[in-house]
């Protein structure tokens, strides 16, 4: 039988992409304006019409700014996660300000979203191997599960050698986390990327396609693919920036969510708890 793969969506605004920050950093502070409600919306309305359920891992100050965000995502059957609360990295906190961050953003998710927040996933994957603290935290403060995990070679974020499919990491206290990486296909001795994101929009639909069907058939195992609302969003902001952050930023943007509903026709996708079977 065909694995059912993980599908997750980073609800965060357009202006809390890392790439958006660092281009539009020299234009000081700028009160762009919030598009998230009107693009989550859309995903609502995409994955309605494909029949799919998924995990919204949702930044806290989103939350906490669109109070009805919330509720309408765990109303039409979704699993409602945390991406922290401002949307800053781990690799820049301290354990404690960690601490803050995820207890303050859980709480006001699972106010809202009158359900257990368990899943959590770390803004632009940023648990690295100095990080590992993290876990511990997690643990403590009440999640089951982290998807922070992309086992991939990236200039930004990316951990090659961490396995590719869900793992326990024991904490400490000698409990386990739950570890649901990122969803990679194995080539030529080389973890290549097929679980969304900036590649889903760079490169064609059958790449992604294909190389989630052969993880599924020929390795058997569940896949995590994730993507955000703002990568729907063809008329947010365009600021002017240079033409790498361009790309990585805008690039596809206007075919996205033709590509994702194709995607969803294709392969089977729920949430990463049903996956994981937490109950």
């Amino acid at each position: 039988m065909t694995p059912v793969n993980a599908l997750s969506v980073d609800v965060e605004d357009y202006y809390h992409a890392l790439v958006f920050r660092e281009a539009t950093r020299r234009l000081g502070s700028v009160a762009w304006r919030s598009r998230v409600e009107t693009n989550v919306e859309h995903v609502l309305a995409l994955l309605r019409q494909a029949g799919v359920r998924a995990t919204f891992f949702t930044l806290g100050e989103v939350a906490e700014e669109h109070p009805t965000l919330v509720r309408r995502v765990a109303a039409e059957g979704h699993e409602v996660a945390c991406h922290g609360y401002r949307h800053e990295r781990v690799d820049g906190m301290t354990p404690e300000e960690f601490r803050a961050d995820v207890r303050r953003a859980r709480a006001v998710l699972e106010d809202q979203a009158g359900q257990p927040v368990w899943g959590y996933r770390a803004p632009n994957f940023s648990i690295g191997r100095t990080e590992t603290w993290a876990y511990d935290v997690l643990l403590e403060e009440g999640f089951r599960y982290d998807s922070s995990t992309y086992p991939i070679r990236h200039d930004r974020y990316g951990t090659p050698n961490a396995p590719r499919f869900p793992y326990g990491i024991t904490c400490r206290s000698g409990a386990i986390l739950t570890e649901f990486p990122v969803g990679t296909v194995r080539l030529l001795g080389a973890n290549l990327p097929v679980g969304g994101g900036g590649y889903f929009r760079l490169l064609p639909l059958a790449w992604a396609t294909a190389g989630i069907r052969r993880v599924n058939r020929r390795e058997g195992g569940p896949l995590m693919f994730y993507f955000h609302p703002w990568e729907l969003d063809a008329c947010q902001p365009r600021p002017p920036m240079r033409w790498d952050y361009r790309l990585r930023h805008y690039v596809g943007i206007d075919r996205e969510a033709g590509k994702l509903a194709r995607l969803f026709r294709h392969l089977p996708f729920t949430t990463a708890r049903e996956v994981l079977r937490l109950a």
